[in-house]
């Protein structure tokens, strides 16, 4: 009888690890991005600074130390975060910084969103300082103020644009797509938050002329993996994306990619392309 539960053991344990196994690319490694002394999720659309604080010596071995601990960490997660906000890239040539120095307004939103910040984490440490972590998300109030004016703010851009010679490429009407992924690994892409897709005459095929500001708002223009099988899974491209191979990257901060013609005229000939670009489903893959 032992023998016999030990045997279904052993095959329930076999079948759940050949689960694990053939869905393990459903869970996919975040794209993280270190700038400064903190990080940018840009597949999660957080930012996250850390700090460590230690009480004042008299104060060691007091009660109020580890509160005053805590207080001395965020104040440097906080330092931090700002410090990694102003080095991310919103299109191929700017940085939050170049806005905060040239808007006295957006620089004070983005102070106010960092002071806004939320406690992730702490841990204490043995010889009695605390270690913070400390985050802030990059869609809403902080997408709203730093995305330029241009995203979302023109009506959407036609989608199938006849060819020089008068005719019209497209994929089969029948094509049913409800997102895109682009792999652009292997040209060193650096990710932005309003990045443009160009067919290879140098055409947009997605943009700022191609979203909806709300949904870009809500969600970040694209979204950012480091698979295939995890942009391919992500929710926000949904169930069936059109997936595309960039043939390269483009622009100053290395953050516009290029497409086949082919693949832009598969995408511009989808049915309901206009529908899942202007609600931002589009995934990157980086390396």
């Amino acid at each position: 009888m032992r023998r016999g539960h030990r045997s279904i053991t052993t095959l329930a344990l076999t079948f759940l690890l050949a689960w694990a196994l053939a869905t393990g690319s459903a869970v996919a490694e975040d794209f993280l991005q270190q700038i400064g002394q903190g990080s940018v999720n840009w597949t999660k659309g957080t930012i996250q600074g850390k700090g460590i604080g230690a009480p004042p010596e008299k104060y060691y071995g007091k009660p109020n130390a580890r509160p005053m601990a805590i207080r001395a960490a965020k104040v440097v997660a906080l330092r931090n975060i700002l410090e990694t906000v102003n080095g991310v890239r919103v299109d191929s040539e700017t940085v939050v910084r170049d806005f905060a120095v040239d808007s006295d307004v957006i620089r004070s939103q983005v102070q106010g969103i960092v002071r806004g910040a939320r406690q992730v984490n702490v841990e204490y440490m043995s010889d009695g300082t605390v270690e913070v972590v400390m985050e802030i998300s990059m869609f809403g109030e902080f997408t709203s103020a730093l995305l330029p004016p241009s995203v979302g703010s023109m009506p959407t851009a036609v989608i199938s644009p006849p060819a020089s010679d008068g005719t019209a490429s497209s994929a089969p009407a029948s094509a049913e797509y409800t997102g895109l992924v682009i792999d652009a690994r292997g040209f060193g892409v650096r990710p932005a938050m309003a990045p443009k897709v160009m067919d290879e005459s140098g055409q947009e095929v997605y943009g700022s002329a191609f979203v909806s500001r709300e949904y870009a708002v809500q969600q970040g223009m694209t979204g950012y993996a480091k698979d295939l099988d995890g942009a391919r899974g992500n929710d926000r491209v949904t169930n069936n994306p059109l997936v595309v191979k960039a043939l390269r990257v483009e622009g100053p901060g290395k953050c516009d990619l290029v497409i086949s013609d082919m693949d832009a005229a598969m995408l511009r000939g989808a049915a309901d392309t206009r529908g899942f670009l202007e609600k931002c489903r589009v995934m990157i893959v980086v390396d």
